[in-house]
């Protein structure tokens, strides 16, 4: 076997090389795909990752779906909040970060190994306030219109009241103001977007936070990277 004899090339003066941390050195060391959702769950995701040294610079704002982190050792998927769960799920990531809403919503087959206590709010039952709740009177049924028609079949089951879910994608408040339904189910932070609507919340579904989510797969095959970064964020995450 030929060695080299070429001399190792020297950075450039005053160039500055970035290492990986050590929790992501290894033999043969590589990137961790992570999705994150954009939206709400983005900058906090994006600050996380920053203190614990892997953050990357203009992501919230790059029209790019796939950014690496500055140190190397990750690449960030930007991806749609409800894609999340599935690019996990599938393998197509590696982890990623989501809320419980999306993931109770999608069923998806992923470890959640990590509360991250950011993206709190809650998933109620809303109406205006001179809609009656919980029943119509004439025995109509009512119609609820939500971004999350799986969770909300199962409340409105559990409770045995019978309902018409309708399931739409964008601004879910207006839809009583509409006539389009009576009832609606969505996500409430400071209830400050329910009472500019002339809503009022109605009936507590489901607490929502932040949550790190890992496909199977790769938790096994990549098992000591995997648990490095869990911990560098579970340290982040406590000293907070």
């Amino acid at each position: 076997m030929r060695r080299s004899h070429r001399p190792l090339r020297a950075a450039a003066p005053g160039r500055r090389t970035r290492a990986r941390p050590r929790w992501a050195r290894g033999d043969n060391a590589v990137s961790l795909k992570v999705a994150l959702a954009k939206g709400r769950l983005l900058e906090p995701a994006l600050t996380l990752f920053e203190r614990i040294g892997a953050g990357t610079a203009g992501a919230a704002t790059t029209r790019k779906l796939v950014v690496p982190s500055s140190d190397g050792s990750l690449s960030f998927l930007l991806v749609k909040p409800a894609d999340v769960p599935v690019y996990v799920e599938s393998g197509a990531a590696d982890l990623g970060i989501t809320g419980t809403d999306v993931l109770r919503e999608t069923e998806a087959d992923v470890l959640e190994p990590l509360a991250l206590g950011f993206g709190a709010c809650r998933m109620v039952v809303a109406s205006p306030a001179h809609v009656p709740y919980p029943s119509l009177p004439g025995g109509v049924t009512p119609r609820v219109a939500t971004k999350y028609p799986r969770l909300t079949r199962g409340f409105f089951a559990e409770t045995g009241l019978g309902v018409e879910v309708i399931t739409v994608s964008g601004s879910v408040e207006v839809a009583p103001l509409l006539g389009l339904a009576h009832w609606i189910v969505d996500l409430v932070d400071t209830g400050g977007t329910l009472r500019d609507n002339g809503l009022v919340e109605r009936a507590r579904i489901l607490d929502v936070g932040a949550v790190v989510v890992v496909n199977r797969a790769s938790q096994k095959l990549q098992l000591e990277l995997h648990q490095r970064l869990l911990d560098r964020l579970r340290e982040a995450v406590a000293s907070r």
